[in-house]
């Protein structure tokens, strides 16, 4: 047995407990506004996905939402690079039908192909929008 009651296992210790961590102060100066900055980031893709879900979600097929969302998440700096045939993997579709629903969402401009990728050339690039520009 040990010290507290339960039992012990051969080749084994005991470990206190451990006292409760200090809080962390927050940093002020620099860090602070960038972590601000990140918030309003934040909120704007909440935001940007409330207008999706609001106005724009309704109109589409399931295909169609399930490329939207995968760009969309894979958005960095307003710019998403992924590969058609990861999208398809993500989405649980083939690449031929990813390859359809990014013209069917380029035409409703949900999305602007910026750079075409290829065999040697990389992934594509994407400009992923939550509304239909006019």
């Amino acid at each position: 047995m040990s010290t507290n009651g339960k039992p012990k296992l051969d080749g084994c210790s005991v470990l206190e407990p451990m006292e409760p961590d200090a809080p962390t102060p927050t940093p002020r100066g620099e860090g602070a506004s960038k972590r601000k900055q990140n918030n309003r980031k934040t909120a704007n893709r909440f935001a940007d996905l409330n207008n999706f879900i609001d106005c724009t979600m309704g109109s589409l097929t399931r295909n169609e939402m399930a490329v939207w969302f995968i760009l969309y998440r894979d958005t960095r700096n307003g710019i998403a690079v992924t590969s058609q045939d990861d999208i398809a993997r993500r989405a649980g579709t083939s690449d031929r039908t990813v390859r359809r629903i990014i013209k069917q969402l380029e035409g409703r401009k949900l999305l602007k192909t910026v750079y075409r990728g290829g065999l040697q050339r990389g992934s594509s690039k994407y400009r992923v929008f939550p509304l239909a520009e006019p």
